[in-house]
């Protein structure tokens, strides 16, 4: 691999994960007025993080990946956003838990970014 290819892959990884960190707190903070006003139990708390977290990590891969080695970028993109948002907020609530689920929105993040690392290659062929 060449110097210039690792660069930019990990330009294209950094741009999605910071991507996917400032959609995600942007779309929790809106549902957060929705669920304090609304008294949203800790079920539905969960869901939409989840739901937002996901849609952050197809987006950010679908947006920013690009060229060879897509499915990997994007992997590798989604654990670093699953990571990232995880340490983001557990700043912002005061704790850091982590429990058997944080495996498995590793690995959801990971496909979901993978997923959308190579549509986003196939849709923009350079």
């Amino acid at each position: 691999m060449d110097r210039e290819f690792f660069l930019n892959a990990v330009k294209q990884i950094l741009f999605a994960v910071v991507f996917g960190a400032v959609f995600s707190l942007l779309c929790l903070a809106v549902a957060a007025i929705f669920v304090k006003n609304f008294s949203t139990p800790q079920a539905g708390v969960t869901a939409i993080n989840w739901c937002v977290k996901c849609v952050a990590s197809f987006l950010a891969g679908a947006l920013f990946i690009r060229g060879e080695r897509a499915l990997l970028k994007g992997a590798g993109a989604g654990v670093l956003f699953s990571v990232l948002t995880m340490l983001l907020f557990a700043i912002i609530g005061g704790g850091f838990h982590v429990d058997g689920f944080f495996v498995l929105e590793l690995a959801v993040c990971a496909i979901l970014g993978g997923v959308g690392g190579l549509l986003g290659a196939k849709l923009r062929k350079e």
